[in-house]
Formats: C-alpha cells, structure tokens, sequence
C-alpha cells in the first residue's frame, strides 16, 4: 500500500501538472470544430505543452501490449474508436463523436510528475444517442469521482459507473480500466468501470487515480484496430472522460 500513497510535496507537484493539462484541454476545446484536421490539434497540443513547461507524456510512450511507441501528443479516437486513436489528417466533420485522451509530464528536481484527463465531444449535428451517451459518460465519471473518498473502495468507484450506464442503457467497455498515476503516467491500481459496492482496494488519503468511464451506445465487446486502437466490436458508438484526482482526508480533489 505504501508505494501507492503520495507525499504531499509529491502530490503537491503532480497538481501543477494537472492545472497545466487542465489549462491545455481548455485552449484545445475551443479549436475543436468542424473541418479541422486532428493532425492540428495533435500540433497545437505539442505547441501548448512546450509553451507550459511541460512534455507530451502519450509522444514516444509504448504501453505493455503494444507493439510500437506512441506516435503523438494527444489520442484522438472517432465515432466506434473508444482508445488511443492516432490523429492524422481526417478533418473533423458534422456529427462525429471525438474523444480526446492527454497525459502531461511535469519535472522538477530531476524527477517526473504526471496527469491524465480525456472528454468527448460532438460535432455539429449529433444523433439524439450521441448526445444521451456523451451526456451519461460525463456523468458517470462525476458520480465516480464523488465516492473516490477514504473508507470507500475500488469497486464504489466502477459501481456507480456501471449503475449510470445501466440506467441509460449503455455498455461498460469492460476491458479498458482507469488506473494509478502520478509518478509515472500508468501506475497501480487498476480501476475497473463495474464492480461491487464495498468490495475491492479501500481508498486512502494519498491515492491519485485516474478515473475515467468508457460507454457504448452497442455492446461490451472491443478490438484492437491494426493502428493499435481500441474500438467497438459492433461499431457501437463511444465515449470517454476522465479526470485525474487525490483522495484527500476530507475527500476528494480534482487535479486536472
């Protein structure tokens, strides 16, 4: 347990990182519209991070089960891709359904700090499911975030999660997690989106999660896509928001 407990100077720097992504995500938002390249909001959020002091934790980064390092600054997933969409020159259009998924690296005294956040938006004229999706995907990362508090468990966490999803009728995609983080971008534990209340991990003060809800308007069921995205078995539609938190005496704090 002790190795996933931060200190508060350690908690202390890896909230300059999240108020710095924090600070990057808005800017990127207000870009974000219909005819824009995803290759230009990958480059602006490459801009915004050098500008901040901070590095694109995502650029170079090679997850366990993936077979080459990330090639870009932000994931940009469409439509059915849920994860780790690779932005390239498609320019956005009326309707689509962008999530966008940003890790930041920020150093001091040699040392690495790190936050995750995501949110989905529509473009233009959304179907009236994209817009219950988006909307219940939101919400369940706020009711998430609301019982991450020391006492409470893991399994509080993707229980109301999974109780959101259910009550609008949408998918938990199951096989991709929320996870630790702070001194290194993916860390202990993993945070599943469904569970059992009581159950699981007990949350203490020090924690930093990466909370982040993934739905589907189809199935639970994914694939990985030869880009090594992660989309809908079914082409069900998606969506994705995470905040990166730390579980405080009192409760809870948004990083990010």
């Amino acid at each position: 347990m002790a190795n996933l407990l931060k200190s508060p100077k350690e908690i202390k720097n890896i909230a300059v990182a999240g108020k710095i992504l924090a600070k990057i995500l808005k800017i990127l938002e207000k870009e974000i519209k219909v005819s824009i390249p995803l290759k230009k909001l990958d480059s602006l959020v490459y801009q915004l991070s050098k500008k901040y002091g901070v590095q694109p934790a995502f650029l170079g980064y090679r997850p366990d089960a993936a077979s080459r390092p990330f090639g870009a600054s932000i994931c940009a997933s469409l439509n059915d891709v849920i994860v780790h969409g690779l932005p390239n020159n498609y320019k956005l259009q009326s309707g689509d359904i962008l999530k966008i998924d940003i890790g930041v690296e920020y150093r001091e005294n040699g040392k690495s700090f790190f936050a995750d956040s995501a949110f989905t938006v529509g473009l233009g004229k959304v179907s009236k499911e994209a817009k219950i999706l988006i909307k219940a995907t939101k919400m369940a990362l706020e009711k998430a975030v609301k019982v991450a508090k020391p006492g409470n468990t893991l399994g509080d966490i993707g229980y109301a999660v999974e109780r959101v999803a259910r009550e609008n009728k949408l998918s938990v995609l199951r096989e991709l997690t929320g996870h630790g983080t702070g001194l290194a971008l993916h860390e202990d534990p993993i945070i599943y989106n469904f569970g059992e209340k009581g159950r699981g991990m007990v949350l203490k003060p020090g924690m930093v999660l990466a909370i982040e809800p993934m739905l589907s308007t189809g199935s639970s069921g994914i694939i990985q896509r030869p880009d090594e995205s992660w989309a809908t078995a079914d082409g069900g539609l998606s969506a994705h928001f995470e905040h990166t938190i730390v579980i405080t005496e009192r409760g809870q704090k948004v990083l990010t």
